[in-house]
């Protein structure tokens, strides 16, 4: 996964919202491959964001998600220069973190 997650945050008056790509494949554990065999579950748990450190948002998720889930979410109060880090963790416990800055 070279390309974890690009994240977008632009304010407008009081509010920030927040856009989230993520790169991961998603597998439900459901699908079978070109052999027959069950391709094994491995999909994102859990997904966390904070502003300046404070935690402002916590999903959980299952394998239903599609491939490369997109996320987005808005925040009271964050102005620009303000730093968003979102975080994911899978079922196969990596993880990924990357931030960024409200303009």
């Amino acid at each position: 996964m070279a390309d974890p997650m690009r994240i977008r945050a632009q304010a407008q008056g009081d509010k920030t919202t927040v856009r989230v790509l993520m790169s991961h494949e998603m597998e439900t554990g459901q699908r079978k491959d070109a052999a027959g065999k069950t391709i094994p579950a491995w999909f994102i748990q859990e997904v966390t964001a904070t502003h300046n450190g404070k935690p402002v948002m916590t999903a959980q998720w299952g394998p239903s998600v599609a491939k490369n889930p997109f996320l987005q979410f808005t925040i009271k109060g964050a102005k620009a220069g303000d730093k968003i880090v979102v975080s994911w963790k899978d079922n196969r416990g990596d993880t990924r973190t990357d931030e960024a800055t409200v303009s």
